[in-house]
């Protein structure tokens, strides 16, 4: 027989979802937690005019104007002096290593070619694979020129005070044009990558937890270690097809230059994709239902995407997400990525992103296998 409408009906079934949330407290934790997390991630950590960027200077002239320089670049909002190198060479691979984003020479002779009334040249090396941390930058270059010398022309160089004094020579170095794509679409291996291997994973695994399929699964004497190399090889599989999907088009749609050994990113490419199936695992192994794992997931995918240098620049976040972005694997393949195909890096240069992501690998593989259910409950 068809009742009328109830509230009180309607008041029970009310409170019965709200007891139903209050007892799934992992869903009821996240649904908080992602709000909070986009709020501090957008709100403290995204900054798209990023200062204090890394610098190392050369100094070839031992002179008061040359130190005049050093000290308006130490002044300056926008570079940070954290090395001296001894060479341009040394400078140069730095800069090759990513460890700084600028490298600026100054010259043999400055002070003498100052004083002769000559306008010398200062070389200013630009790490331009991402061109929204330097552009800004690299404009208030021009300033310098006119006010870094401004108390030590006096004299017979007064009538050079009012008037840039020397020139900056600007290399933009790996992407000298600014194309964006250049940077965007490289980027786009390890989002891609990062979200279908980590969704993909959690989701198949967690959907053996909820069918009964899983009873088959545990009445094989299959080793846990077993069980997740089985269960994540396939879509290492996949994930190789959809880099090598990326890498044509980013070759023959963006003509993205590739200067470095595909077989090495591809390489590194395995360690990448397995970090991120184990991660998926792990998710698998916490999360009591497909819909848990794929919020597990999403609260995993913000901050990868937001503070790995993808969207924004790294160099221009806070220092805090600086060493959050830094746990992420999805910091460093950028890095590895940007840095064969845009600047031909060797297995040397790449080094000190890998082992990050050896050790990602390891310690959430070890996690997976000690949290892996051998029974039903």
């Amino acid at each position: 027989m068809r009742r009328g409408f109830s509230l009180a009906r309607l008041f029970a079934i009310l409170i019965k979802e709200f007891v139903q949330m209050r007892r799934d407290r992992m869903t009821f934790a996240l649904m908080i937690g992602v709000p909070v997390m986009q709020l501090l991630l957008f709100g403290f950590a995204i900054n798209s005019d990023p200062r204090r960027l890394p610098t190392a200077i050369h100094i070839a002239d031992d002179s008061v104007y040359a130190r005049s320089i050093g000290a308006a670049l130490l002044n300056s909002d926008y570079f940070d002096i954290v090395a001296i190198a001894k060479t341009p060479q040394e400078a140069e691979r730095m800069l090759d290593e990513g460890d700084v984003a600028f490298a600026i020479t100054i010259p043999v002779n400055f002070a003498r070619d100052l004083i002769r009334g000559q306008t010398p040249e200062v070389l200013l090396q630009a790490d331009a694979s991402d061109p929204a941390a330097s552009s800004i930058a690299l404009g208030a270059v021009s300033e310098l020129s006119t006010a870094a010398l401004k108390d030590d022309l006096v004299g017979p160089l007064a009538n050079r005070a009012n008037k840039p004094a020397f020139s900056v020579v600007i290399q933009r170095r790996y992407n000298p044009e600014g194309i964006t794509q250049y940077n965007i679409v490289p980027g786009l291996i390890a989002v891609i990558l990062t979200m279908t291997m980590v969704i993909v994973t959690a989701m198949a695994m967690a959907r053996v937890h909820e069918k009964e399929t899983k009873v088959n699964l545990l009445a094989m004497p299959a080793h846990p270690l077993e069980v997740m190399l089985g269960k994540i090889f396939p879509y290492v599989v996949v994930g190789y097809i959809q880099a090598t999907l990326v890498i044509l088009g980013a070759r023959y749609i963006f003509h993205v230059p590739m200067f470095g050994s595909l077989v090495l990113l591809a390489a590194v490419a395995g360690i990448f994709i397995a970090a991120n199936l184990a991660l998926g695992f792990t998710f698998s192994t916490i999360a009591k239902s497909q819909l848990q794992a794929m919020q597990m997931t999403v609260f995993f995918l913000l901050p990868s995407i937001l503070l790995s240098g993808f969207m924004f620049p790294f160099r221009g976040m806070p220092r805090w997400a600086q060493y959050l972005g830094e746990i992420l694997p999805n910091t460093h393949f950028l890095r590895i990525v940007r840095g064969i195909l845009l600047k031909g890096n060797g297995p040397a240069e790449i080094w000190p992103n890998v082992w990050p992501l050896l050790i990602f690998l390891f310690g959430v593989g070890l996690i997976a296998m000690l949290r892996y259910r051998r029974t039903l409950d």
